[in-house]
């Protein structure tokens, strides 16, 4: 709890952002002890220069923390903080995660703790009705196979995303670039209204905050940063949606795109993503599941006059050439029976293993101290 009131404290002194906090953290080994740190203690921190010590100190003089949190929580009662436990944990492996992220609607803790699969559908306002028609597909057929849907709650591309989640009963995340009770755009009310009871509205801007250009580019990263791999449905060279498509690449997450026409304007932010080595979205849906290390439910979505969507069989890995199992505990030897020398998804290994998820992220754990497993980011795991 106080290193929760002092991740508040930090993020009201300007100029100390996401990546210089988690500095100040490492070398303080708390926020609680920078906070009393003096000026040159302060100064020994990277990118604390004079000026914005001099700021720091000003600014903290000002503040009481537990007084803050106080009069904060009478009008953002719901937000975490990188030292809670309930914070996104995929949020957590980027380099500049919000200081205070919040949120409305209902809370999922697998999905804070990465077990459920989250995927992103961003894209252009200006959409197609070809990008409107595959982002619908998509979205609602990775919906009933168990994935959380992520987006921006802007016109085009994002709306069609969370709409066709939610029609099919699924799941969505909304990231917004103005506060979590300002509806935006205004139009978006219903969908709003329907996402805070299958899902959550997140920002890392405080209640009343309207709508800013300078906030949205921003609020990309977090879109990213909470999705396992991107898919850029429709967009063209200028679009925001680039913008959380390169995040994806720079924090190791996948990201796809719908191909198109060579001769389409509004997909040429696609085709430049293609050419920078991003996967263009597979013919076969089963194929797409398999590249975010997931497999299809017991009920499929029936798209089957769709070429993209023909669901085929997926082919699982095969371990059979695998060097001797060592010999370990009985779940562990589970576990690491599940594993390949190419990259799970946790939620893949706890259905392939049969086992309680809390028990095979204790193994996984065990098997990567071991030396024996490998933890790449997206919550992804291969033996060494």
């Amino acid at each position: 709890m106080e290193e929760r009131v002092y991740w508040l404290a930090w993020s009201q002194v300007s100029g100390v952002g996401p990546i210089l906090l988690k500095r100040l953290q490492k070398h303080f080994i708390s926020l609680s002890a920078a906070w009393e740190a003096s000026p040159n203690q302060l100064k020994e921190v990277e990118g604390l220069g004079n000026k914005t010590v001099q700021a720091v100190v000003e600014k903290r003089a000002k503040i009481d923390p537990e007084k803050l949190l106080k009069q904060h929580l009478e009008k953002n009662p719901n937000f975490w903080t990188p030292a809670d436990p309930e914070y996104p944990r995929l949020l957590l492996e980027t380099p500049n995660p919000p200081s205070v992220l919040y949120y409305r609607g209902k809370p999922q803790l697998s999905e804070n703790q990465g077990i459920t699969p989250t995927v992103a559908l961003v894209g252009t306002r200006s959409l197609s009705e070809y990008g409107k028609r595959w982002t619908r597909k998509i979205s609602a057929a990775l919906a009933k196979q168990g994935f959380t849907i992520v987006s921006g709650m802007a016109d085009g591309i994002d709306t069609e995303a969370h709409d066709a989640c939610l029609e099919v009963g699924g799941r969505t995340l909304a990231v917004l670039g103005t506060g979590v009770d300002v509806v935006y755009p205004p139009r978006n009310r219903s969908l709003y209204d329907r996402i805070l009871e299958n899902g959550l509205v997140l920002s890392e801007y405080t209640a009343g905050t309207q709508p800013n250009r300078t906030n949205f580019p921003p609020r990309n990263r977090i879109i990213a940063g909470l999705s396992r791999a991107v898919l850029v449905m429709e967009a063209p060279t200028k679009s925001g949606a680039l913008i959380t498509a390169d995040v994806a690449n720079e924090i190791k997450r996948d990201v796809y795109v719908l191909t198109a026409r060579l001769d389409d304007y509004k997909s040429h932010g696609c085709l430049k993503l293609l050419n920078k080595g991003a996967t263009a979205i597979p013919i076969e849906f089963d194929e797409l599941l398999t590249m975010l290390g997931a497999k299809p439910v017991a009920e499929k979505a029936d798209f089957s006059s769709l070429p993209l969507f023909n669901q085929p069989q997926i082919n699982q890995p095969q371990i059979a050439n695998q060097p001797p199992i060592p010999d370990l505990e009985p779940e562990l030897k589970q576990v690491f029976q599940t594993l390949t020398t190419e990259p799970l998804s946790f939620d893949l290994i706890v259905q392939q293993s049969s086992l309680a998820a809390s028990v095979v992220s204790s193994a996984l754990l065990q098997l990567e101290l071991m030396g024996l497993v490998t933890q790449l980011p997206g919550m992804r795991y291969q033996k060494c």
